[in-house]
């Protein structure tokens, strides 16, 4: 049965007038009572519209004449302030409800807030704007309910006297919680989300004015606050509006002007080091209750520099010299170590647009191509460098494998191989070997083992190049990749610690790289008269005979006469894939039965 409005407005009436009367009358039982049935009834109202379950009826109409009934009834002269009071713990939200009909409703809805936010306690509305932002229910899970609510937190923000960062910082979860959400259900036709933007962008606007009042630690803290809150957001934003990223660069823009208010450099932001710092600030006491709001402050630091090299306009804002910043990573390793540290969060942001990973990878270059030189001090132990160094290696690994752009894959293996290259040898071998390790991609696999492969070579080369031959030949060879461990990483394809031989056609890559670089060591040691790595002891020997290759030629050999026999598709591929497999096997064969003939 569909209520005529004209019967919905005297009920209106009538429910408000009760409150009023129960309030008054000081009969909390009965005004709790009549609250509720008024939350009820507007409850009602908006879930039929929200729902369309009106026919023959317009919705925005219907919800216009609400609100403005609503507006008019509690401005009313009669209506006394404890009335106001009373009621602003429960219209605030049943207002905001409203708001999702349209945008019509949206601008009323918002007014009607605002009204509450000037009429009532700052302290007590902050509190209730965030109850009502914190627990919408499943059909208002959308934009235009929040953007009423977010607008009168940014209004009440300023209005509050006392223990201003406590309060901030009890709302500023709420709100990144909100944006996080409806990031994850962003729709590319909706402009809502923008608009949702535009109100967090107030809100830290009303927290800087407040900052600029602070003194002393206060304030110090409610800056750091704020650093996070922007950082938080910049991530945010960078993924929650992915369709047209032109759209947000406004909004970046607006953003990044306040990191120098904040006090916070490209610098210390791609290397991490004042994110830390502000971090500490704001969880100094240990109590990370609400905290995890800032997850992404990280990726929102390294985006911001991002941003900035992708848009003039964007670094113009936050105050910064890029071309200073770049320099000063390129003559410093520990902070280009960090800043690789940074842009991992880019890298291996799964909901990030590869539009701006594909700058991240650019700015990682432009950074890797104008070092001078590789100098390290040998007094710092490289070591507590690694576990940064290896995520972000991984980093880079992700966006080398699932790029869809050829170039950005391209522009990837370089960085990878520059960022490789910067790093000490003494470090170098268990950067390698522990990404070789961990991947679960045969063509990765592959890759890196040619990788290790290439710094054998090069440090042969330079051992040979040496003035002192025969000395550099004794210290090089017993360190950086000319050591036994070298062999560990060809048995981990050809023999993998699950046991049994690799799994082919599956692992062809991996199992041809592993082949080439067994077959390179062999004959490197062979010529040289060296065997730094171990592999012409006998036991080495028999051991990668019987346990590497025998079993290996088995598997290949069969799994070839088996797809020779099918001769489909997949048994052409099969045999394609295995054929240089079986190539450099044999020849790994022949080389070991060779050396054993002479011992």
């Amino acid at each position: 049965m569909v209520v005529a409005s004209d019967t919905m407005v005297d009920t209106l009436h009538q429910t408000l007038a009760s409150c009023s009367k129960s309030i008054e009358s000081g009969d909390y039982s009965k005004s709790d009572e009549s609250i509720t049935e008024l939350v009820i009834f507007l409850n009602s109202i908006s879930d039929s519209l929200v729902a369309e379950q009106r026919e023959n009826e317009d919705p925005e109409k219907i919800a216009v004449e609400i609100l403005t009934h609503i507006h008019q009834y509690m401005a009313s002269p009669a209506v006394k302030q404890e009335v106001i009071d009373a009621l602003a713990f429960e219209l605030p939200k049943a207002v905001a409800r409203f708001a999702c009909v349209s945008t019509k409703c949206l601008e009323v809805a918002e007014d009607l807030v605002y009204w509450f936010v000037e009429r009532c306690s700052p302290r007590d509305m902050l509190s209730i704007l965030c109850e009502a932002i914190g627990s919408p229910s499943e059909l208002f899970t959308v934009p235009r309910y929040f953007i009423p609510l977010l607008g009168g937190l940014m209004k009440v923000l300023v209005l509050i006297q006392r223990r201003h960062y406590q309060q901030v910082k009890s709302a500023v979860p709420v709100i990144l919680n909100v944006l996080k959400t409806m990031c994850s259900t962003s729709d590319d036709e909706d402009t809502d989300h923008e608009k949702l933007f535009h109100k967090a962008t107030g809100i830290a606007y009303s927290i800087r004015s407040i900052c600029v009042n602070l003194k002393g630690e206060d304030k110090n803290k409610l800056r750091a606050l704020l650093g996070l809150y922007v950082l938080q957001i910049m991530a945010l934003l960078s993924f929650g509006m992915t369709s047209d990223i032109l759209k947000c660069l406004p909004l970046v823009v607006e953003f990044s002007d306040f990191l120098q208010h904040c006090e916070l450099s490209y610098v210390g932001l791609i290397t991490g080091c004042e994110v830390d710092t502000i971090s500490k600030l704001v969880v100094e006491d240990d109590s990370k209750d609400g905290m995890d709001c800032f997850s992404q402050a990280k990726l929102g630091a390294a985006l911001a520099v991002i941003w900035g090299y992708k848009a003039s306009e964007v670094a113009a804002a936050a105050k910064a010299d890029l071309p200073v910043v770049i320099k000063e990573l390129q003559g410093n390793w520990a902070r280009r170590c960090d800043a690789i540290g940074m842009l991992k969060y880019i890298f291996s942001c799964a909901n990030l647009p590869w539009e701006l990973k594909q700058h991240g990878i650019r700015f990682l270059l432009r950074v890797m191509d104008g070092i001078i030189s590789h100098s390290y001090d040998d007094h710092v132990d490289y070591s507590m460098y690694m576990p940064t160094l290896y995520t972000s290696l991984q980093a880079v690994e992700m966006v080398i494998m699932y790029a869809s752009d050829s170039p950005l894959r391209k522009d990837a293996f370089s960085a990878f191989k520059k960022v490789l290259a910067d790093i000490p040898t003494s470090v170098r071998f268990d950067v390698l070997t522990a990404l070789i390790k961990n991947s679960d991609s045969s063509s990765m696999i592959g890759i890196l083992l040619d990788c290790v492969k290439e710094e054998m070579r090069m440090g042969r080369i330079e051992r040979s190049s040496s003035a002192d031959a025969v000395l550099n030949s004794k210290v090089s060879q017993s360190t950086g990749f000319w050591n036994p461990s070298v062999l560990e990483l060809v048995e981990v394809v050809l023999r993998p610690p699950k046991g049994g031989p690799p799994s082919l056609p599956e692992s062809s890559d991996a199992v041809l790289s592993a082949l080439n670089l067994y077959r390179f060591i062999l004959i490197a040691e062979s010529s040289g008269n060296s065997n730094s790595t171990g592999i012409l002891s006998k036991d080495k020997l028999q051991k990668a005979y019987n346990e590497w290759l025998l079993p290996l030629r088995t598997l290949v050999t069969g799994t070839m006469a088996e797809s020779q026999e099918d001769y489909d598709n997949l048994a052409c591929d099969t045999i394609c894939a295995l054929n240089p497999v079986e190539l450099v096997l044999y020849r790994c064969i022949e080389l070991v039965e060779e050396k054993l003939k002479h011992l």
